[in-house]
């Protein structure tokens, strides 16, 4: 009798055994499989983010996130189509495999890291401050913000920093940069904490403007790449190769001048003083 037993939990033990195989094999990872099958690579993005997704002047997608992802898709000999959403509407995508990846200057935060992973980093870039030229707007570190007039959108993590340092914000909904900076200039707000490179952006297309990025005054180093769900390694290693190409070759400095104006393919080399949390 306990033979038998011993037997018939034998057979159920290869049997349960069989089972996880087949259901480990159901889940393998055939995310490059499936982009191959299908000659296509589905790329979530927002068409409103300048200048690492938006429509130029004749109503191309372009920028440059979208940019690197054509080349890649390019160099894998596939084609590549774009949906837009919003950027939960983007993490959706991906989460639900309706995306291959996400390109839209994603960085990671802890609540991403549980279920996503970047490719290795396609910008790098860092936090500054815009202020008044004439006096600094009276500001030489971030303690100085305390009792300053931060201009900002509000629920940012720039204008939470800004608090936490004693700012008084000022918000704005869906206002253009000249305002932003005209208000600084003439007094109505002090400081304007945001992306390095976007600030640099920003002065140089109104230079007119009596304002400037606030020198070695910098926070808050950071880098972004492509959304992948944590999961799908075959084709995010794929992708990595080919940045690591694009990187080796000049592809990827080229890109970056045609938007930045530098390259922000490599780490900067300015002096990154301090990190803060908001």
């Amino acid at each position: 009798m306990k033979k038998k037993l011993m037997a018939l939990f034998m057979v159920g033990f290869i049997v349960l055994l069989t089972s996880c195989g087949k259901a480990q094999a159901e889940q393998a990872d055939k995310s490059w499989e499936k982009v191959q099958k299908n000659k296509e690579m589905v790329v979530a993005t927002s068409g409103t983010l300048f200048p690492a997704s938006y429509y130029n002047d004749e109503n191309q997608l372009v920028g440059y996130d979208v940019d690197i992802a054509k080349e890649i898709a390019d160099r894998l000999g596939v084609a590549i189509s774009f949906k837009e959403y919003n950027v939960d509407g983007q993490i959706t995508a991906v989460s639900k495999q309706q995306a291959d990846f996400a390109a839209n200057d994603f960085s990671t935060t802890k609540e991403r890291e549980k279920k996503f992973k970047l490719s290795v980093p396609i910008k790098y870039s860092f936090d500054s401050m815009i202020v008044r030229k004439s006096d600094d707007s009276g500001i030489q570190s971030l303690e100085d913000l305390d009792g300053k007039k931060a201009a900002g959108e509000p629920n940012t993590s720039y204008m939470r920093l800004a608090e936490e340092y004693g700012a008084t914000p000022v918000t704005y909904d869906n206002a253009t940069n000249d305002q932003y900076l005209t208000d600084v200039a003439n007094g109505r707000t002090d400081v304007i904490l945001n992306d390095y490179y976007l600030q640099k952006m920003s002065l140089a297309a109104l230079p007119d403007i009596p304002v400037k990025i606030l020198e070695d005054v910098y926070f808050n180093e950071n880098h972004s790449g492509f959304l992948f769900k944590k999961e799908n390694k075959e084709l995010r290693n794929k992708v990595n190769e080919v940045l690591k190409e694009m990187q080796e070759d000049g592809t990827l400095a080229k890109i970056s001048e045609s938007y930045f104006q530098t390259d922000v393919s490599v780490k900067p080399k300015e002096k990154i003083m301090e990190t803060v949390k908001d």
